[in-house]
């Protein structure tokens, strides 16, 4: 707990900084890796940049949660904030693409320490019914900063240069070091306890192994290369040792015991489907009105405020609902908007006006918002303060993994649908392969190239990414769906009215 209580307002302010660089992190760079490549080389390396910050983090995320439960937040915070910084000076001043990958890689490191354990202190320091409305906060921020990164990035990289992407975290990093340190206090006492190092080994190597696979698999290397498939079945080995090692570990990274109970099962299943779904909205929104509507990167970026606008309301709201109402009331909400957002996307063409693109990207947007700030609130609902870390950090593990696996998997299938789009209608122009001199698809996402472009091959390809996005979010209707399922099987549990004692929450299942 901390004290005194005027002192929290300072807490919370740190800890959503800590929140804003940390999720930010993961998509600033996307629109800065152009001119970081034109200027560092290494055009063949440049997937490490991104690949090496999301493994670390992923990988490091589950085991900080842990740590935090065994020896305390603050320390682990603390260090989680310093690495991130000392990363991102690292990147700022790196000088090939090879330094910049191994930077974002310790960058990593401490941006898996901070996302868990920050919203883990927030169930720490404020009693139950604030908890609802801090949590809505954070989770608002954590989505603003997700879909706001790469229009950020666009412009610290247009106005400042690239290395601005990195050091604009050094005096965000340094307000919220001080906050923490300053007005962070900790007085739970702690019971030392083995560290299950067997499992983080496992898991480290796990992750790493999956995502180089799903990285560069089909681009680098070909999917059926001794490559891609030594790294899938680096996968499965090294994770059917972790699943080994931590059913016999007295103190597992994950402890499996833990989704025997329906409430954070469902809520963790319902991040990784979320997480997967997200992103292709994030990422295929921006590239349809580019592609479509024309104009630079930056101005297609701005098409995201709307979700962003629609995802701080809705977590904000679904933080506040939860003190009146149960989970799954309040994830049916969700997935009602979040279903309905994602099928209207999957209805776009070229025909379709940036007013509708507005109100289907602000509902997607305030549907997925809830989960931002509930599916948390429900991990952690039946755990007390020593489980706390781990029951958070393996939801924002799934929530990570599934955008990973969503971008990865719906990336490849759009990737061959607007191939076989562009081959099927440069055929039926009469043109065979002679139109494919016009069908790099970076052409029409580039306002200079799109300009050389005669009207007809233009409006063919115009057609074939509207529709090959359109149908990728048809295909990512199935884990929506999934998502509606679970939501389903959710048990009526909610947070406790106040009084009540936190161990016995209110449920009818």
């Amino acid at each position: 707990m901390t004290k005194p209580k005027d002192s929290t307002s300072l807490i919370l302010i740190g800890l959503m900084l800590a929140i804003l660089m940390s999720a930010m992190d993961n998509t600033i760079v996307t629109t800065a890796m152009g001119t970081i490549v034109s200027q560092l080389g290494g055009m063949e390396q440049f997937v490490w940049v991104t690949s090496a910050y999301m493994v670390a983090v992923m990988a490091g995320t589950p085991i900080f949660g842990k740590l935090s439960d065994m020896y305390g937040r603050k320390r682990f915070f603390i260090f989680g904030i310093i690495t991130f910084l000392g990363g991102s000076v690292l990147c700022g001043i790196a000088g090939s693409i090879a330094q910049l990958s191994i930077f974002r890689a310790i960058q990593g490191i401490g941006g898996g320490a901070l996302m868990p354990i920050a919203f883990t202190i927030i169930y720490d320091i404020f009693p139950l019914e604030k908890r609802g409305k801090m949590t809505g906060l954070l989770g608002a921020v954590f989505g603003t900063s997700s879909i706001f990164g790469p229009l950020l990035g666009a412009y610290i990289t247009d106005t400042l240069g690239w290395h601005w992407v990195f050091f604009i975290n050094v005096p965000i990093g340094l307000v919220c070091l001080v906050l923490i340190i300053l007005f962070y206090r900790e007085s739970l006492s702690r019971s030392k306890q083995r560290i299950d190092w067997g499992g983080a080994a496992t898991l480290v190597g796990a992750v790493v192994c999956l995502m180089f696979a799903l990285e560069l698999g089909g681009e680098t290397y070909p999917w059926d290369s001794t490559a891609i498939l030594s790294l899938f079945a680096g996968f499965a080995v090294l994770f059917i040792a972790f699943l080994f090692i931590e059913t016999r570990a007295e103190e597992p990274i994950i402890s499996f015991s833990m989704f025997k109970n329906r409430l954070y099962a469902t809520s963790s299943g319902l991040a990784l489907l979320y997480g997967s779904v997200f992103i292709v909205a994030t990422v295929f929104i921006p590239i349809y009105v580019q592609g479509v509507f024309g104009g630079s990167a930056t101005n297609s970026g701005l098409i995201l405020m709307p979700m962003m606008i629609g995802s701080v309301i809705g977590s904000m709201l679904g933080g506040m609902l939860s003190t009146r109402l149960s989970y799954r009331t309040i994830m049916t909400i969700s997935v009602i908007c979040f279903v309905s957002g994602i099928f209207a996307l999957s209805t776009m063409s070229i025909d379709t006006t940036r007013t509708l693109l507005t109100l289907y990207s602000i509902l997607t947007g305030f549907g997925v918002g809830y989960s931002f700030s509930v599916l948390s609130m429900a991990a952690v609902h039946h755990f007390d303060m020593r489980q706390r870390g781990a029951a958070t950090s393996t939801n924002s593990f799934l929530r990570s993994l599934g955008m990973t696996l969503g971008i990865t998997i719906f990336g490849i299938v759009q990737r061959n649908l607007v191939a076989d789009e562009m081959k099927r209608a440069f055929e039926g122009m009469g043109m065979g392969q002679s139109g494919q001199s016009f069908g790099d698809i970076r052409e029409v996402l580039s306002p200079e190239k799109r300009g050389e472009i005669p009207p007809p091959v233009l409006e063919t390809i115009t057609e074939a990414l509207s529709s090959s996005i359109a149908h990728t979010f048809m295909w990512a209707l199935i884990p929506a769906g999934l998502a509606v399922l679970v939501v389903l099987i959710m048990p009526n549990d909610r947070i406790s009215p106040k009084g009540k004692r936190e161990g016995q929450p209110q449920h009818s299942s």
